[in-house]
């Protein structure tokens, strides 16, 4: 039984780990706008991040392998042991990116490494999602596993919060654009990989959240065939709830700070700065919501998602697209960002909630690494593709249609708030 003391130990060490691990995927989508031509050939700007876009892309595909391996590793050897590997095996992703030659000193085989690192952090941040999830939810007091949890946005966010503040540092205290865009976009990954040694350390000391028992269920745990023969059901609606939020998400964070300039025409520390705001704004909006939903439930904050989604993203974007003022671009990415914290700050315990501890790592992460796969690690390119082809407003209309999707999942899934059992 966890006391008082070790529950805030190990939000402390998952949540620092969880940002450590963020910090070091976003900071290769917040400096793409300056590395991109260090990896591919001069030429058309959309293009060089086109190709960026796709390496993100590919980078998604390793997530559903990490879901399987992480989530078998956490429900077999305990949450602990697939925190602590996760984390490391970011390190290795971020520093391979630092030291990577440019495509002027090695040519293709540039791009090739830079694939290779991004696939390690893609394996590595796909066993992190389920592990972090189902940790946090097991850890949490019954009536404050909404509040618990939603701190995995919080530190997903922070992550992606720390690689623009550091790009905001580089841009206006440290270095010219010029050295920026030769040498100063390696300083972040740098800095990641050392973030996340010490979120190994943290990691390492941290108590476990489930006891582990030579039971009858000790050959179950883990087993993609137990998950899919006894939960088929919380799987697909796992993937269903997924699927809106995830695109969502990702368009308004990860893919925003290049909508602003590539369509704003906002600069590229214009950009920066007004995403950096948002994003710490947005960051303190999951704790309420999280909180909100364990005193009215999870299914309204995700109904209410869906059907705001629906009705507001096409407008919100269009309008978007048509603005030079920042105050009227801050205003409307913000009012999206509100939209979206009704998945985002209760997505993870809900899917926790949905299945037993053998198979709850799994469960969580395999699922939703394979959506976020298909939608979420595509939305970038997808955006720019529709960009580059002349019909940028026809992604907003794929956007809505997803949410739609999974506003439809929201009306005929159950309240998830039940106990969760902690020994397996």
């Amino acid at each position: 039984m966890l006391n008082s003391n070790s529950r805030l130990r190990g939000v402390i060490s998952g949540s620092v780990g969880n940002l450590v691990e963020w910090y070091d995927w976003y900071a290769y989508s917040s400096f793409a706008l300056y590395f991109a031509p260090a990896f591919f050939p001069k030429g058309n700007s959309t293009v060089q991040l086109l190709n960026t876009a796709a390496i993100f892309a590919v980078g998604f595909l390793m997530r559903p392998v990490g879901g399987w391996l992480f989530g078998r590793i956490a429900d077999r050897r305990g949450r602990k042991t697939a925190m602590t590997l996760s984390v490391l095996l970011m390190s290795f992703g971020s520093l391979f990116i630092a030291v990577c030659p440019s495509y002027h000193a090695i040519g293709i085989a540039a791009p090739v490494f830079l694939l290779f690192a991004r696939l390690l952090q893609g394996l590595s941040v796909g066993g992190e999602y389920g592990t972090s999830a189902t940790y946090l939810s097991e850890i949490a007091y019954e009536k404050r596993r909404g509040f618990y949890s939603s701190f995995q946005y919080v530190t997903l966010i922070g992550g992606q919060l720390l690689a623009l503040g550091i790009q905001v540092l580089l841009q206006k205290v440290w270095l010219t654009p010029a050295e920026l865009g030769d040498w100063g976009w390696r300083i972040p990954f740098v800095i990641g990989a050392l973030l996340a040694f010490a979120g190994l350390y943290l990691r390492s000391h941290m108590q476990e959240s489930v006891t582990l028992t030579n039971n009858s269920n000790a050959s179950r745990r883990g087993s993609l065939k137990e998950l899919f023969t006894k939960h088929p059901r919380a799987v697909l609606t796992v993937v269903g709830l997924t699927l809106g939020g995830t695109l969502a998400f990702y368009t308004y964070t990860t893919y925003m700070q290049k909508f602003l300039v590539n369509t704003v025409h906002l600069t590229k520390d214009r950009s920066t700065l007004l995403t950096f705001w948002l994003m710490l704004i947005y960051a303190s909006m999951q704790p309420l919501f999280g909180w909100l939903s364990d005193k009215i439930g999870r299914k309204p904050l995700l109904i209410y998602f869906g059907v705001a989604g629906t009705i507001f993203t096409v407008p919100i974007l269009y309008t978007l697209s048509q603005t030079t003022s920042e105050v009227t671009a801050f205003l409307l990415i913000l009012a999206a960002l509100l939209i979206v914290s009704g998945y985002t700050s209760v997505n993870a315990i809900v899917k926790a909630e949905m299945f037993p501890a053998e198979v709850r790592a799994l469960g969580v992460g395999f699922p939703y690494a394979i959506t976020v796969a298909i939608f979420g690690g595509t939305a970038e390119y997808v955006a720019l593709w529709f960009k580059d082809a002349g019909h940028e407003s026809s992604y907003y209309w794929y956007v809505t249609g997803a949410i739609f999707i999974s506003l439809v999942v929201y009306v005929a899934s159950r309240e998830t708030k039940e106990r969760i059992e902690t020994r397996k």
